[in-house]
């Protein structure tokens, strides 16, 4: 055989091996959206017969017996409850909506519609022995985007973007390739790839068939304009240049005023917005920034929003909503309930004892200990094979009552010497609270936060014995979360009415645990890939914004996805964000000092 012929033959060989290029029909948008329920919604009435009760909502119907003034009521095949109470003299029935688990397995954060929800709800009576109210619960829904595209190198890369969980599939590109009517999308996009996700094209009409690990099911995703996917890109593409606008006031307790009223340069406003406008969300590793909120002086002066989200949707505040424990405990404290940060947790919570893994350093841990995640459990978020992470709380089917589970952990270390991230122990602040005020969380957290600071809709998550959840995850409106921050600039007070007391807004922000290397346990080398070194407060993360030469002190309330409530005192300034970059706490991390620190602050006019 010739060495023509030889050359040939592993050319074809060659060829053969190598993945066909991707059809020009794949490049653009392609989207799914899938709504998991829930499936009870719309107007709940409920009619008094005598002693009989009947409840109706959305064809199911509820037949039950009340006790004095408390109705409480469940549909059959865990599509949801009631529980509340009568109330004005039987003209209202006041309560909440308990909407069940949902069905998404939303794998990578266990957070979600892993839990069930309370929503506030009131039924007005409508008649004689009849009340009324409409059943709004959290969506659960998932909708997937994919941008296949060319990069500068002529590469074909595809991004998938999801604005509920940021479910991208592992990678935030891939290659996309194409052999017949599979393609591929692998990652990295250079060195040795490695398939990670594949999917069928389908014709007439095109779409395209993947296997979605993170709701567990087959996703169709069709082809759609960019005026069809506007929630694909910050804001709909072929908008105006954004023009700043003071934003309106709605009766919800916030003053509004033009930036320019308390001296902040709404030019500057204009670029950091217009910024935020233009991203791509389709580049590698993009800021996914669902909202901007900023008031100063105790002003809204900034409300923006993106990504299709808006004022009257309430986010999920994943960890921030962790901030409440020490809130909500402030507030205890000032009705004169016997609790505080010296409580000790098992003195408080005996009663659901005997406990496992007795050890005499249980009877060291407060509320303190808890507050500053320095309790001693073995517990640590950021180690799957320890027994209090919080996957493993959430998923573990042996125990419903995640207070009892945490409870019976094993000590890893003694109380106040080792920092360890661990969610359940600003859960167990929950049993605390419930325990010591006698109120069931939130309902609690209805009458010391939510109606105080006059909040519009919002949904609190629930352990599987329906009692609230502490480790974060509450779903809030920005708006109404920034009024918290506000509240605590102003010494604990909002629009006249006190929150927690003057001392406990200075004693729950000040240093108590540094987090670094040596409290943590982990190497110079480890310590960045889980931390930053800094300080923690009472359920508040304490750290400066540098802006320019100087550096501002701040406390806040974060969590993961880039849920930031923010308070700089020395510029009397509160700001909210609300993001999508999930499992990238290297991107929303730095938010308050690229947005606050050198664009915001620097336009101060002192």
């Amino acid at each position: 055989m010739t060495k023509i012929r030889w050359m040939w033959i592993a050319f074809v060989a060659i060829a053969a091996a190598i993945p066909a290029a991707a059809d020009d029909s794949l490049l653009g948008i392609w989207a799914s959206e899938t709504t998991f329920g829930p499936a009870l919604r719309g107007e709940l009435t409920v009619a008094r017969e005598g002693k009989s009760w009947h409840a109706t909502l959305a064809g199911a119907d509820s037949r039950f017996n009340v006790t004095g003034d408390v109705v409480r009521f469940t549909f059959s095949g865990d599509r949801g409850k009631f529980r509340g109470v009568m109330t004005a003299g039987g003209r209202a029935i006041s309560g909440f909506w308990l909407q069940p688990q949902g069905t998404t397995e939303e794998r990578p954060d266990p957070v979600g519609s892993r839990q069930a929800f309370a929503t506030p709800l009131v039924l007005q009576r409508v008649g004689r022995g009849r009340w009324r109210g409409t059943v709004r619960p959290l969506e659960q829904r998932f909708t997937l985007y994919l941008k296949i595209y060319q990069n500068a190198e002529g590469v074909l890369v595809g991004a998938f973007r999801n604005p509920d969980f940021n479910s991208n599939g592992g990678a935030s590109l891939f290659r996309v390739t194409q052999e017949s009517e599979k393609v591929l999308f692998t990652a990295p996009l250079d060195g040795t790839p490695e398939v990670r996700q594949s999917a069928t094209l389908a014709r007439s009409p095109d779409r395209l068939q993947i296997f979605w690990p993170d709701v567990g099911r087959v996703l169709d995703l069709t082809h759609r304009t960019s005026k069809q996917a506007p929630d694909f890109f910050p804001r709909p593409p072929g908008e105006r240049l954004y023009a700043y606008k003071k934003p309106p006031a709605t009766g919800d307790g916030w003053r509004t005023a033009g930036a320019s009223e308390v001296g902040i340069d709404e030019a500057a406003l204009t670029r950091v917005v217009q910024k935020l406008i233009d991203a791509d969300p389709s580049v590698r590793r993009p800021s996914l920034i669902h909202s901007l909120l900023v008031a100063r002086r105790g002003k809204l002066v900034l409300e923006e929003y993106f990504f299709g989200f808006d004022r009257d949707t309430p986010h999920d505040t994943r960890s921030a909503g962790k901030t409440f424990a020490s809130v909500l405990l402030g507030a205890a404290m000032m009705q004169d309930k016997k609790i505080g940060p010296e409580t000790k947790v098992y003195d408080l919570l005996a009663g659901m004892g005997p406990f496992a893994h007795p050890d005499p350093r249980k009877q060291q841990i407060t509320l303190a200990h808890l507050m500053t995640h320095t309790a001693g459990f073995a517990c640590n978020d950021n180690d799957d094979a320890s027994p209090g992470n919080e996957n493993t709380l959430q998923t573990q089917t042996r125990e419903p009552n995640w207070w009892k589970l945490t409870l019976d952990l094993p000590m890893a270390h003694d109380p106040g010497r080792r920092y360890a991230y661990c969610s359940a122990n600003m859960n167990l602040m929950g049993a605390a609270l419930t325990t010591a005020t006698g109120t069931w969380l939130p309902e609690l957290f209805r009458r010391a936060v939510a109606d105080p600071l006059q909040f519009g809709p919002w949904h609190w998550n629930l352990m599987p014995t329906d009692d609230g959840y502490l480790g974060g995850g509450s779903w809030l409106r920005p708006r109404d979360l920034l009024k918290v921050g506000q509240a605590y600039l102003d010494g604990g007070v909002w629009r006249g009415r006190r929150i927690v007391g003057a001392s406990w807004v200075t004693q729950s922000t000040a240093p108590r645990m540094h987090i670094s290397p040596a409290t943590t346990g982990l190497s110079e080398e480890q310590f960045p890939e889980f931390y930053g070194e800094a300080d923690d407060a009472y359920a508040w993360h304490l750290g400066e914004v540098r802006s320019g030469e100087r550096t501002y002190r701040s406390y806040a309330a974060s969590g993961n996805g880039g849920q930031i409530l923010i308070v700089i005192p020395e510029v009397e300034l509160v700001a909210v964000f609300t993001g999508g970059n999930y499992r990238q706490g290297g991107i929303w991390s730095r938010w308050p000092e690229e947005v606050l620190g050198r664009e915001i602050i620097p336009a101060i006019r002192r």
